[in-house]
């Protein structure tokens, strides 16, 4: 893409998302994701049925009175996006792309992120962690991570998102809150079990983790077509198919929906927050049923 061309790709989805993240999602962000930290506030004389492990020695001393610490949750955040880039991402059969929607929606998290005074990095991930942006604030960043979205090209193309969560639980080591952003197409070829639970645990235990399921409903259902050329764009495999049967498209949706229902009980058990945006769909009623959620 040119310069002249990403720079008003840019500046047109700053324009959208900024403004949605001004007059929509600055609130219902703010309430729904709060810090896990605790800080100091102040100090105050002990009551009945306070923790005694909150009692301030050195203040209790001096006033020869119990007196106990005071702590208040942290407002900021680090917000940490793992944005998946594997070759599927360029599908899209309706409005726009995969690509173009998870642009979007990391835009508006990234706006409304700023809002809130808190850090934003991303986490481009394949089959392994493609590029890491890390945490910070500000304009000029979350122009960088849009840019970013727009124009990155990985090395390769399948997907791995174990990979994205072990790299998280490793590199950012305060809890954060993490939106991953894919189509979650990642799973056992035999039984549809998705590849990641452990990785989700393990990264779930130590950050506040939500899934944003990017899909096109074309995946969902194979149309009658006639006979035509399938390409896998993670692995570039060919294969012809005959869609006219009524065995091969029954086939194909009872496999999408036992990897949908696997991947949704394993949401489920790992107790993440998550939900499902088609291509054709608007993404603003379901990121506000994600914050109301929570």
């Amino acid at each position: 893409m040119e310069a002249t061309e990403l720079l008003k790709t840019v500046r047109r989805i700053e324009i959208k998302t900024r403004g949605l993240s001004h007059q929509i999602f600055a609130g219902e962000y703010h309430s729904a994701f709060k810090g896990r930290g605790m800080t100091f506030s102040e100090v105050r004389e002990y009551q009945y049925g306070d923790d005694i492990r909150t009692i301030d020695w050195n203040v209790t001393a001096r006033f020869n009175t119990p007196f106990v610490k005071i702590y208040e949750e942290e407002r900021e955040l680090t917000v940490m996006l793992l944005v998946d880039v594997s070759g599927s991402r360029m599908f899209g059969t309706a409005n726009k792309l995969k690509k173009d929607l998870v642009t979007e929606i990391a835009a508006v998290l990234s706006f409304s992120a700023g809002l809130n005074n808190d850090k934003v990095g991303v986490i481009f991930f394949s089959d392994k962690v493609e590029k890491f942006i890390p945490p910070k604030k500000g304009r000029a960043h979350t122009l960088r991570i849009i840019r970013e979205l727009i124009e990155f090209e990985p090395e390769n193309n399948k997907t791995n998102i174990s990979e994205a969560l072990r790299f998280l639980t490793n590199a950012i080591k305060k809890s954060c809150t993490a939106f991953v952003l894919s189509d979650m197409i990642d799973a056992n070829e035999n039984n549809m079990q998705p590849n990641f639970e452990d990785a989700l645990k393990i990264a779930g235990n130590k950050h506040d983790i939500a899934a944003i399921r990017i899909y096109d409903k074309r995946e969902e259902k194979m149309p009658n077509v006639g006979i035509i050329r399938f390409k896998d764009a993670e692995t570039g495999k060919l294969i012809i198919v005959d869609t006219s049967l009524k065995s091969v498209r029954r086939t194909y949706s009872d496999t999408m929906e036992k990897l949908n229902e696997n991947l949704n009980h394993t949401l489920s058990k790992c107790r993440i927050d998550n939900i499902s945006i088609s291509t054709d769909e608007d993404y603003v009623k379901p990121l506000i049923q994600l914050f109301k959620k929570r």
